[in-house]
């Protein structure tokens, strides 16, 4: 089993994972991520009363692939929930489940856990208590956001640590609120302004997302919430955008090599400088070169 000592998993340490399901991706090892558990599962087609016991970490559960009807016991009550690609669940922490299914097809998951600090902050800066329950049944009927996020994070295995964190403070953030983000007052404006001019000055450094709130005088989870709010992108997309920005200048400009553009831009190398590139240009960087200076 996976261990850390930010994330509490101590309660799975009994399970035979290798019976249940086979693990395709794990944001530990394969992204080197810290601030966010992302992990990728393609599960048996049978399961009869496997208990899975509760975490204090938030757990979220995308369904990816395949189709099952569920039966979840928990508390003295039993419930059955159609599991296809698109469901939501998110499973209340502290409250262990006994699960049962037979899946018509084969069934994958991609699920998150996000660390239970993270959500005391963000309720702390919505001053709001969190009510799990509530959470939990509010998913239930799905939310496009989450699922969004939660399906596209084992693709940015090639994005740093400050992607991971900007994304487990959105979640929670997004999470705490309801998914109803309040408005930013004016006053806002300064350090989103300040908070954009730090990213523009230092493109090829590594910055941090707690770095970047700091100099902007805001607590991480009240800066993601107000940059997003006024700029419509977390401050993950939004460098992410100014660094291909300029790259996109210094391959039209320059004869620079790709590994010494992605230096100049703050990527860790050309192969994450060209993911990117792909994503958000839609052509390599080496194709953008070509088309721009034929």
């Amino acid at each position: 089993m996976l261990d850390s000592p930010e994330f509490d998993l101590a309660p799975y340490a009994d399970i035979d994972e290798t019976q249940y399901v086979q693990r395709s991706y794990c944001s530990w090892s394969d992204a080197g991520w810290r601030a966010l558990l992302v992990q990728s599962f393609v599960h048996t087609r049978q399961v009869e009363n496997l208990l899975l016991p509760g975490t204090s970490d938030l757990h979220l559960v995308l369904c990816t692939a395949g189709e099952a009807m569920m039966r979840v016991s928990s508390g003295g009550t039993s419930t059955r929930h159609h599991w296809r690609s698109g469901r939501l669940e998110l499973m209340v922490p502290g409250q262990s489940t006994v699960r049962s299914y037979a899946a018509t097809s084969a069934l994958s998951t991609v699920q998150v856990h996000i660390r239970r600090t993270d959500i005391e902050k963000a309720a702390d800066g919505l001053r709001k208590r969190p009510d799990f329950e509530e959470l939990s049944a509010g998913l239930d009927a799905g939310d496009p956001v989450v699922e969004h996020i939660v399906r596209s994070l084992p693709a940015n295995r090639e994005a740093g640590d400050v992607y991971a964190e900007s994304a487990a403070a959105f979640l929670a953030v997004h999470l705490m609120s309801g998914g109803r983000i309040p408005r930013v007052p004016g006053r806002e404006n300064a350090a989103v302004r300040r908070g954009i001019a730090i990213m523009q000055d230092r493109l090829a450094e590594p910055l941090t997302l707690a770095e970047i709130a700091a100099e902007a005088h805001l607590s991480v989870y009240h800066f993601v919430r107000v940059f997003r709010d006024i700029t419509g992108l977390t401050p993950y997309r939004y460098l992410t955008q100014l660094r291909i920005e300029l790259a996109q200048r210094l391959l039209s400009e320059t004869s620079l090599t790709v590994e010494q553009v992605a230096q100049r831009c703050g990527f860790a190398g050309s192969s994450a400088l060209s993911s990117a590139f792909l994503r958000q240009v839609g052509v390599r960087p080496s194709a953008y070169r070509k088309a721009t200076t034929d």
